[in-house]
């Protein structure tokens, strides 16, 4: 809500909550005090009535001009010189004024609400940017509350506090003086911005403007007072540090006011750092500016008033530039009619010199009395008010939830105590100069933040932002971020460094632990515009072999009987594209909406579950085959296309529902932490059809469960992916399939035995009529190969099968095949197979029947598919995971489709987990 003054809000007179009009998180049911809906009615039905004057240039000023205008002045002249002084200022304010551009761009773009600043960052970016920039905030306000008690009580001391020494010169000084009576009096004023806060902040609301007036009066004093106060001598406080002066010899007990002397001018012109006589360190520019900076926070005091702005896209730009142009003139007159009138030894020793030299003392006082303590209680407010507005958003789950807690009236009591509670903490460090390098470091960091949220906003280009301040652009926001990062760092490291880790810690865990919200965030748009921007760089015309990678679809009917086949080809994807396909029989035109859109939450929920990185894909249509040929044409975009389909078997395997299994445990196997429990119970937005239960023939096995396509759609499915030049994957018996079965860290012990993945790259049903570097070969090599480097399944075996003909040379034929994986750097193990004559007899049989036909499928014999299958069987020991077989082109005849899927059954008949893949493009090569 606000970062130094916090919320001087109209409302707060008439005790209504800025929150109440806020819209509460998505999903939560918010406690309503009694008689809240009548008051935001009536709310609703006031007109918004705050001018730019008293809704945005007030509250910036009461929150720029507090203890530094009366009580450190003096100090930033003394110590650093009029030229650095100024150059200080410049510095400040041109970090603010980047800043200032850029709230003001967020502010005015679209119709804002009540809620601060908080609320607008966090509903525009997102919750991970807003919450991190609230918590931020939250602490700059509890710093800068206690910032100012200790100043209001430096300058009681400074005015009733008896000397150390026991001097005492003026009947007013009798309050005893020392870190625990400071910290005593601190005590007291904060519990008195605490009654405030719980009892009467209207009061102070109402009081902002008269508060405002006693500052302008003594401000003129002041101005007044140098041309009109003669020349005199000032005693220096005596509580001084017994530090000697490093300017001189002695420790003097006395300065003076010169009134306006070149001389004085010429000995205040330059830097003179010494030792800060309130907490005996020695100064640097960089702690003189810390101090400093405080008197330039507060800038995002107007926009906090946004709710109560007759037009707020037109009030807070210019009441917010007003008030700082106004406090940098102030600032800087005050410096060169210090630096010409008073002595350097006043300037270092006495920070509260302007009461002395003023024409009436109390005056300056009061002054110092009214900003402070105003400036404090308004740190109070706002950081209660940032708080309680983080506990309703729920960012932090059941951390804030006591701070949801507030009165009839609205007031979030809860939220003042506890931002009470931090503030007394802080109160300890004793001294203003001591916490000033921590607070000035934390508004820093804010603005930074503030700037990346406007330069995000820029560089993502949505067209609704559209803010109309446009005296921005990306340049201020970068120079704002710069300029605050430099002098972050300049003022303390370690401090700096400390924030921006303690930032990123709390924008991580509101990412990971925090539930979704429906405020946008601000990393999706960003994404989407530096993705568009490389999709279009993506040219297909400039594919080559050697990059490339499988693209895959995989078609699911229902992901209950799916899951291990999807967590294993997400695993052979290798970094490529991988689209969960789905096809719903149905015709829009009969339908009154379109019933896929409310499936997308439950697949992407799936996503989640599985740990997987796939897109989902769904569409409508009249039959499978239809449904499939859409995905194949529109899936992906640009240059990342699917370029394999992959379909699970169609068989008569009963289908398990692997989403409630308990045995079944995919998301462990992978890196073996588990951070998510068993599967035995559904997750609760899995909203997929039950499976079927009947021992009735599955018409697809891990395909589907329904009846929605027959073995003739389901070869036309597969000719159809050739056709359109797509590489195709048939996947049986990964029903079951559990990954950490075989890649639990057990079979890689020593002892134990070691995991296989078999390839048999050449078409079994026609072993004649294929070589080893065909493409459809060489393509079951890559996938295979791809397996292999996955890193939880680096440790399994390849073993190539190399079928030898009797007559021919064994060895000639493995030395040939090692020599062509040596040159597709691929590591596997050959192993040489005769065929048995049996085998060759069956084959003979059909041999004319074979060569009369144009492809492949051809009339063989169950005898002889299943004399191959026993061959695969036997040969393969002990059992692979994994099989990856040749699959052979689909009949040209149609009629022929179901003898092929019969002969493709027979084939893999009990062979556990494989893949029947067919290559149409080259995907392998030897070239550098």
């Amino acid at each position: 809500m606000t970062e130094r003054t916090p919320l001087l809000h109209y409302r707060l007179a008439a005790s209504v909550n800025e929150a109440e009009v806020r819209p509460p998180p998505a999903g939560q049911a918010v406690e309503q005090p009694p008689g809240t809906s009548r008051q935001r009615s009536a709310q609703q039905r006031q007109p918004q009535k705050l001018s730019v004057f008293f809704g945005v240039v007030i509250p910036t000023l009461l929150s720029m001009f507090s203890v530094v205008v009366f009580l450190r002045i003096g100090f930033v002249v003394g110590q650093a010189g009029l030229c650095q002084g100024i150059a200080m200022f410049l510095v400040a304010y041109f970090i603010i004024c980047m800043t200032v551009l850029s709230v003001c761009a967020i502010s005015t773009n679209g119709a804002l609400d009540a809620g601060g600043a908080y609320y607008m960052i966090s509903r525009a970016l997102g919750p991970e940017f807003g919450g991190s920039i609230g918590i931020m905030f939250f602490l700059a306000n509890v710093c800068g509350c206690a910032l100012f008690v200790l100043g209001l009580v430096e300058a009681v001391v400074a005015t009733f506090g008896i000397p150390e020494d026991g001097v005492v010169l003026s009947a007013s000084q009798v309050l005893p003086s020392g870190y625990w009576y400071s910290l005593l009096y601190a005590t007291a004023i904060a519990l008195l911005c605490l009654l405030v806060c719980l009892v009467g902040a209207h009061i102070y609301a109402k009081a902002t403007f008269l508060i405002f007036l006693v500052v302008m009066v003594v401000l003129g004093t002041i101005f007044i007072s140098f041309f009109a106060v003669g020349p005199r001598t000032i005693t220096l406080p005596s509580s001084s540090s017994p530090t000697p002066n490093l300017t001189g010899p002695a420790f003097p007990t006395t300065a003076n006011f010169t009134g306006f002397k070149l001389e004085t001018l010429l000995g205040n012109l330059w830097a003179e750092y010494t030792v800060d006589y309130t907490t005996g360190t020695m100064m640097t520019f960089a702690t003189v500016f810390a101090v400093m900076f405080n008197g330039c926070t507060g800038i995002m005091a107007g926009s906090n008033m946004s709710g109560e702005l007759k037009n707020p896209s037109y009030s807070i730009p210019r009441g917010t530039i007003t008030a700082v142009i106004f406090t940098f003139i102030i600032y800087n007159l005050l410096c060169v009619l210090v630096a010409c009138s008073c002595d350097r030894v006043l300037l270092q020793r006495d920070y509260s010199f302007l009461r002395d030299i003023n024409i009436w003392h109390p005056l300056v006082t009061i002054g110092v009395y009214c900003s402070t303590l105003s400036a404090a209680m308004s740190n109070l407010i706002g950081a209660s008010r940032i708080l309680y507005a983080l506990a309703r958003d729920d960012l932090f789950g059941k951390v804030l939830s006591p701070a949801k807690k507030t009165s009839h009236s609205g007031n979030p009591w809860a939220s003042v105590l506890i931002s009470w509670f931090l503030v007394q903490l802080v109160l300890f460090s004793g001294k203003l100069n001591t916490i000033a390098s921590i607070v000035t470091i934390f508004f820093l960091l804010v603005y930074a933040a503030v700037d990346v949220a406007c330069l995000a906003l820029e560089w993502a280009s949505a067209p609704n932002f559209r803010p109309t301040f446009r005296y921005f652009t990306w340049h201020t926001c970068v120079l704002g971020i710069v300029g605050c990062a430099v002098m972050m760092f300049l003022i303390n490291a370690i401090y700096a460094s400390a924030s921006i880790a303690f930032m990123l810690l709390l924008l991580l865990l509101i990412h990971y632990l925090s539930p979704t919200s429906s405020w946008g965030y601000i990393s999706q748009a960003l994404i989407f515009h530096q993705v568009r921007k490389y999709l279009l760089m993506l040219d297909v015309r400039k594919d080559h072999v050697k990059f490339w990678r499988p693209q895959i679809l995989l078609m699911v009917s229902n992901p209950r009987s799916s899951v291990g086949l999807i967590t294993f080809i997400n695993d052979i994807k290798k970094s490529g594209l991988y689209v969960l396909g789905h096809v719903q029989l149905g015709d829009l035109n009969t339908l009154p909406s379109d019933p896929l859109q409310s499936q997308y939450d439950s697949w992407l929920s799936l996503v989640d579950h599985l740990n997987i990185k796939a897109f989902v894909n769904l569409t409508l249509a009249d039959s499978v085959r239809h449904g499939i040929q859409h995905l194949l044409f529109i899936s992906g975009l640009g240059g990342m296309r699917p370029n394999t389909l992959v379909l699970g078997f169609y068989d008569d395997s009963f289908p398990r529902d692997m989403l409630i299994d308990p045995s079944m445990s995919t998301i462990q196997c992978l890196d073996h932490s588990d951070p998510s429990p068993p599967f035995d119970q559904n997750p609760p937005l899995f909203h997929f059809s039950p499976l079927r239960v009947s021992s009735e023939r599955q018409d697809c096995g891990e395909f589907g469960d329904g009846k929605a396509l027959g073995p003739q759609e389901y070869v036309a499915v597969i000719a159809d992916a050739m056709k359109m030049l797509k590489n195709v994957v048939l996947a049986r018996y990964f029903n079951g399939f559990d990954r950490s079965e075989f890649l639990s860290p057990s079979f890689f012990s020593p002892g134990k035995r070691a995991v296989y993945v078999d390839v048999w790259p050449v078409n079994l049903l026609r072993p004649d009529s294929s070589s080893y570097v065909d493409t459809c070969s060489l393509f079951l090599l890559q996938l295979a190969c791809v397996l292999n480097m996955v890193r939880a399944w680096r440790k399994a075996k390849l073993r190539l099968f190399l079928c030898v003909e009797e007559g021919q040379s064994v060895r000639g034929s493995e030395e040939k095949l090692g020599q062509l994986l040596k040159e597709l750097r691929i590591k596997a193990q050959v192993y040489p197979v005769p065929w048995d004559q049996q085998e060759r007899a069956e084959e003979e049989e059909e041999e004319e029947y074979v060569n009369s036909f144009p492809s492949n499928a051809t009339r063989l014999s169950d005898n002889y598919l299943l004399a191959v299958n026993q061959l695969i069987l036997t040969t393969a020991q002990p059992a692979p995971a994994v099989r990856f077989l040749y699959l052979p082109r689909p009949p040209a005849d149609t009629r022929r489709y179901a003898t092929y899927l019969r002969q493709l059954e027979l084939l893999t008949q009990d062979l556990g987990p494989t893949l029947l893949i067919h290559g149409v493009t080259p995907v392998i090569t030897t070239d550098l």
